[in-house]
């Protein structure tokens, strides 16, 4: 049937939209009537759709059936589709819902939408824009319609409500992040559902000393673990319908691009709990095969104030650490994994060395812990803000202390040797197993064992192991043979000692609550200068080290053992030698 061109049939002083001018052209609705049920649409900033179905001027199905005619496009009975068949995540609900549309199905890169009101173009920009796929409109009828849109809408809040909880209240959590040049994309993503389910997570994730959140989407489920004492856990498994508002929430309160899904990005957001709590998250995003993995890392100021003692450290061990940062120049390294505690243990050190005399620069990728009284700078590499960079800026602005992320490359090595060899404290870390082999990683980045050997002043290698919980931990009775084979001595086994186990209990998570560190602090002494400087390799320095009473990682672990801090089996599990 031939289509009806609705611009050319109308000549009315007031520019309807498409809709009312088919309905017009074909005889179902007056002009008048038509005019004064689009001016008191525009009156209550709605639809005209809206008002012309709520005035009941014209059935859904006449508005239908034109609608075909006029626009030469199927018209379908929605009563006779499997409605728990409909594709549920190839677009926003907000979408479907303000506009009233229901997706059908996906052919190539074009969808099939159902809707009333196929003149809407600014519905069909909408659609282009957040799929990235053309529209084909299919004509259902406004009433059905509606009922679909709203029964998709209220099951997806309920698989909500069922995660959060009715009676969730998050008041007490405001968000300190949102500056004014974002106000209008929050509105756009400021779903209530999504707003409470992300507070709760990052609430539940505080109160479980989670250090990570993984929000995790998968083709036909979303997943969100996390990282308690070291350990991954499932959390929840929301719809996999708000993986995209979930993701747009959290990007605009980190400030990052609401609009690019294609590259990483990196941000951060700032919540303040409680009157005189603030909590910082570090955000990660990071485009997978089936939208933005995100991660957000809990970064809690008070850690860097816990004090030497809370965070493992035996007594020598405390004694020759603070001795080398007292001291007026020189390097001190720490190393070890991703995750193993050396920012918070150069945090605690900078703490005990941040006074008033003393000016204090670091340069971090990024900065994960704000400290008052530090001069804390945000590495860019993109920018040309690198560590070498930093550190040449650094020696500018008359410092005492130079902290350095991560000394990554031969350029930044060599500026933070001649930092400490020329009268500053620089402190930094490196990614390597213990003590002694950093030493011959430093030589093989290509820096000279003279200036190794005239700069390193004290390198400190850890591990984190999960502590046993006070309240649950049960004594294990292990053989004699397998301690020994764990590393114990005879000597050691003489006593009235005995190791424990994790058991569990409603106070811990599976019998561990917490982490607790082990180290060892290597101090580089006349003796290990000399074998550096005469080419010796990491198991010479280790035996000298051992011979001036430093312990590996594996005997620091065996003695926090002894001390019913943590078990055997954690022992060796971080302790892999």
């Amino acid at each position: 049937m031939a289509s009806i061109d609705p611009v050319v049939q109308d000549s009315s002083p007031v520019a309807l939209p498409g809709l009312g001018r088919a309905l017009v052209a074909a005889g179902k609705l007056g002009q008048k009537a038509a005019e004064d049920l689009y001016k008191k649409a525009q009156a209550n900033r709605t639809s005209f759709i809206a008002v012309l179905a709520d005035s009941g001027a014209v059935s859904a199905a006449d508005m239908a059936h034109t609608m075909s005619t006029a626009y030469a496009a199927p018209l379908l009975d929605l009563d006779a589709i499997d409605r728990e068949r409909l594709p549920k995540n190839l677009l926003d609900s907000k979408i479907c819902a303000d506009y009233r549309i229901v997706v059908l199905s996906k052919r190539n890169n074009r969808l099939l939408v159902a809707t009333a009101d196929p003149a809407d173009q600014q519905a069909a920009e909408k659609i282009k824009f957040a799929t990235q796929m053309g529209v084909d409109w299919i004509i259902a009828e406004y009433d059905k319609l509606s009922k679909l849109v709203d029964t998709q809408t209220t099951s997806a809040n309920e698989a909500m409500d069922n995660i959060i909880g009715g009676d969730f209240e998050f008041d007490d959590v405001v968000s300190e992040a949102v500056v004014a040049d974002t106000t209008d994309k929050a509105s756009e993503v400021d779903d209530a559902p999504v707003v409470k389910f992300l507070h709760k997570m990052l609430i539940d994730a505080f109160n479980m000393r989670a250090s990570d959140l993984h929000f995790e989407p998968y083709e036909h489920t979303y997943r969100v673990r996390f990282r308690v004492d070291g350990e991954l856990r499932e959390i929840a498994s929301p719809p996999i319908a708000i993986k995209d508002k979930l993701a747009s929430r959290i990007k605009v309160i980190s400030r990052m691009d609401i609009s690019e899904k294609r590259v990483p990005q990196d941000g951060r957001m700032k919540l303040k709990i409680g009157p005189d709590r603030v909590i910082d998250f570090r955000v990660s995003t990071l485009p997978t095969l089936f939208g933005e993995k995100i991660v957000i890392r809990i970064l809690d100021p008070s850690s860097a104030k816990l004090g030497i003692e809370a965070l493992g450290y035996e007594p020598e061990e405390k004694e020759r650490l603070m001795t080398a940062i007292a001291r007026p120049y020189g390097m001190v390294l720490v190393t070890g994994p991703t995750g193993s505690g050396k920012t918070v243990s150069l945090y605690t050190c900078l703490n005990l060395l941040n006074q008033p005399g003393i000016n204090i620069s670091t340069a971090e990728d990024p900065s994960e812990i704000n400290l008052p009284g530090v001069n804390q700078v945000n590495v860019n590499e993109r920018a040309g803000l690198t560590f070498a960079a930093a550190l040449k800026a650094f020696l500018r602005q008359d410092p005492d202390v130079i902290m350095v992320g991560e000394i990554r490359d031969l350029e930044t090595a060599d500026i933070s040797i001649k930092a400490a060899q020329t009268g500053h404290m620089v402190l930094s870390t490196l990614h390597t197993n213990d003590a002694p082999t950093t030493l011959t990683r430093m030589i093989n980045m290509g820096i000279a064992p003279f200036n190794i050997a005239s700069s390193v002043i004290l390198i400190t290698a850890q591990r984190l192991a999960r502590r046993l919980c006070p309240n649950c931990k049960t004594p294990l009775d292990v053989p004699r043979k397998a301690l020994i084979d764990a590393g114990y001595k005879s000597d050691d086994l003489d006593g009235t000692w005995t190791p424990y186990k994790p058991v569990g209990c409603s106070a811990c998570n599976n019998g561990y609550k917490g982490r607790v560190g082990i180290y060892q602090v290597m101090p580089i002494s006349e003796e290990i200068q000399r074998i550096i400087l005469r080419g010796g390799g990491a198991l010479d320095i280790a035996q000298q080290a051992s011979k001036e009473g430093v312990r590996t990682l594996r005997e620091s672990g065996l003695l926090k053992v002894r001390q019913g801090m943590t078990s055997l089996e954690e022992v060796l599990s971080v302790t892999n030698e």
